[in-house]
């Protein structure tokens, strides 16, 4: 990447500053924040850069962090390479009001970053930490394998310091096999990368390559100019796929939704607990759980939060679960709610019993809902109206179904199976 640290800088420019110290010569530097000369007792695997103006870059940014560590304590820190830093040290304003702290070095490896996350980001005691890391290594020809290895590692010491710290991974994005990053090796890094995390609930993965990724499983150049890094736009992507999970976890949207509904409905979801809600027989539909009063499931998947009710994301990947009215709705009724998809999530909202699909439309769905006026990462109405055992069903006033076939009675469930699916604003209104 010896001709990204300058387009980082260009693309930076454009809607952010990089609040960089001036130069410090290495000499002046102290020798922890230097790149070593050699890789002898270093950990990990694979490939540490020494072009010079990459060891410069290193020693110019991490000593003006090390001037900071008291000043970050206690930050959000986005951790990663010339995608992070070009972001710049507020994250370009995108989410106002946390206090955020920028390690990222353009050009650095997952090797790079395992040898300075004590200084760079453990000594700060963050509060969390967003990791994107791993298309350098590609470059420099490391083999998937390798970096998943040092993926793991890192993700080892920041447990270690903290075992209830969140940790919110990203896919490696996509590129182009003209900037030495094919897709079939991102798929293979991001494979292997779910599979570390599979079953650890500190750590929430998040489809970023997905979200970015053309039909050949390239960067779109309207997103990334260079096939490399995000212009103003991906980064808003970005932005946007990571704002649900903060908000999850408690970093931003933290009042209380004061929404009222319409006069003749009445709300489904009081917005503080899951009163009126339960688990159910999938089968038979028979009640086995109510969580009246509780803030969260006896598995902890669904979770009322400030007004969502919000299915996380399941630390296997993909668990199918589903939450009921313990109602049941035997009258014609107009449903209405709002709910927000992470990047390819997949869920589902029950009516009576049938699933209406309800999910990350532009990346999840099928044909018939793509529908141009569908909001990705962002709220989206959906409203049914049930009527004599059919339901005419919307999402931003765009028809899903037509005469949507119902039983007779039954209560309303939403569903989880792959990423975090929000619910807000849940109200009905019977005749």
């Amino acid at each position: 990447m010896r001709r990204v640290f300058r387009l980082a800088f260009l693309f930076a420019a454009s809607f952010s500053t990089l609040a960089i110290s001036p130069p410090v010569a290495c000499a002046q530097t102290d020798a922890k924040l230097q790149i070593p000369d050699s890789d002898d007792g270093l950990p990990g695997n694979g490939p540490i850069r020494r072009a010079d103006w990459f060891k410069k870059l290193w020693a110019e940014r991490r000593s003006a962090w090390a001037k900071r560590v008291q000043q970050d304590e206690g930050a959000l820190v986005f951790l990663g390479d010339s995608i992070t830093q070009g972001w710049g040290d507020n994250i370009g304003g995108a989410f106002p009001g946390v206090k955020l702290a920028n390690r990222g070095i353009s050009g650095d490896t997952t090797r790079g970053v395992l040898i300075r996350l004590k200084d760079d980001v453990l000594a700060l005691k963050p509060a969390g930490v967003v990791l994107l890391i791993g298309t350098n290594d590609l470059e420099e020809k490391a083999e998937p394998e390798t970096i998943a290895g040092n993926l793991k590692m890192i993700l080892a010491e920041l447990k270690k310091a903290d075992a209830k710290m969140p940790i919110v991974l990203c896919q490696v994005m996509p590129s182009s096999a003209s900037k030495k990053r094919p897709a079939d090796k991102i798929k293979q890094v991001n494979t292997l990368y779910a599979a570390a995390v599979k079953g650890d609930p500190q750590v929430t993965f998040i489809e970023t390559y997905t979200l970015f990724a053309n039909a050949e499983g390239d960067a779109k150049k309207e997103e990334f100019p260079d096939l490399l890094h995000p212009n103003k736009e991906g980064y808003a992507k970005w932005a946007a796929a990571i704002r649900p999970i903060l908000a999850t976890l408690g970093f931003i949207e933290t009042e209380p939704d004061n929404f009222k509904p319409e006069s003749g409905f009445e709300s489904l979801f009081n917005g503080r607990d899951l009163t009126g809600w339960g688990f159910r027989d999938q089968r038979t539909l028979e009640k086995k759980e109510a969580f009246d009063g509780q803030a969260a499931s006896s598995d902890g998947r669904y979770v009322a939060k400030n007004g969502r009710l919000i299915v996380t994301t399941p630390a296997e990947g993909r668990k199918i679960a589903q939450l009921w009215t313990t109602r049941e709705f035997p009258k014609n009724f107009t449903l209405k709610l709002e709910f927000r998809a992470t990047p390819n999530a997949d869920s589902g909202v029950f009516l009576r019993k049938p699933q209406l699909q309800c999910r990350d439309y532009a990346l999840a769905g099928p044909a018939p809902y793509n529908k141009p006026g569908y909001k990705p990462q962002d709220w989206n109405e959906l409203i049914v109206v049930a009527k004599d055992g059919a339901a005419h069903c919307t999402c931003n006033g765009e028809v899903l179904e037509a005469a949507f076939k119902l039983p007779e009675t039954g209560p309303i469930g939403l569903e989880g199976d792959r990423g975090q699916m929000e619910y807000r604003r849940i109200r009905i209104q019977e005749e």
